[in-house]
């Protein structure tokens, strides 16, 4: 169970969270090492699970954004690392079915972005959005189809575009009392990537921990 330490998020709690888990506009979700690290090149699909330590309270959050998100939207790099996976949220943690379902959707829409469309298919229905497309472009394609609530759940290189073109409105970060070291050309990736975002500021939102995993909230604008 998490134990909330801090939270200045107004609106409707679900109580299992502690809190109000619902965004306007853009949200990020990942989960971060304590080096930094959220992807590993050498894993056996996604890296989200390895860097966690397969902390279940991760997943249900992931789980409870999804459910709360019109749509999810991911880098074709994310979805040829798992081409596997299910991005819904009674495939992350099956447990919270029902409370998935009571607050928003189980299976939100799934939007994949590739410059070249050359993407394996994914086990869930999904729209590809293909071509050099700028990260507005990107996120007016969403709007245009009515989804107003969108998550994203990377990689680094998408949210680095949009962070750059000042798109994110909330990051939900994990952070994981785990280490896993970085040395020269090693292919690990970092929260951001090939982007100098300038020192960004981010505004913590709320903060929660369960043992010794941390649940952070930011915004990116200064909210009361």
């Amino acid at each position: 169970m998490m134990e909330v330490l801090f939270d200045r998020v107004p609106g409707d709690p679900v109580p299992e969270y502690g809190g109000n888990p619902r965004w306007d506009g853009l949200a990020v979700n990942f989960v971060e090492s304590l080096d930094g690290v959220v992807a590993l090149p050498d894993a056996p699909g996604e890296s989200g699970a390895i860097v966690s330590g397969g902390s279940k309270t991760d997943r249900f959050i992931m789980g409870l954004l999804r459910s709360c998100a019109d749509a999810v939207l991911i880098g074709a790099g994310t979805l040829r690392v798992a081409a596997n996976d299910l991005w819904t949220a009674d495939a992350i943690f099956p447990d919270a079915k029902d409370l998935y379902a009571r607050i928003g959707k189980l299976q939100p829409p799934l939007y994949v972005v590739s410059a070249s469309g050359n993407v394996p298919p994914p086990k869930q229905p999904a729209i590809v959005i293909k071509g050099k497309r700028t990260p507005q472009e990107i996120l007016d394609r969403l709007r245009a189809d009515g989804h107003r609530r969108i998550l994203c759940e990377g990689g680094p290189g998408l949210f680095s575009e949009l962070a750059d073109a000042g798109l994110v409105d909330e990051l939900f970060l994990t952070l994981s009392p785990r280490l896993f070291g970085r040395f020269p050309n090693d292919a690990r990736k970092a929260l951001t990537d090939r982007r100098d975002l300038r020192g960004m500021s981010l505004d913590l939102r709320s903060l929660r921990r369960d043992g010794s995993h941390l649940f952070l909230r930011y915004g990116t604008k200064s909210r009361t």
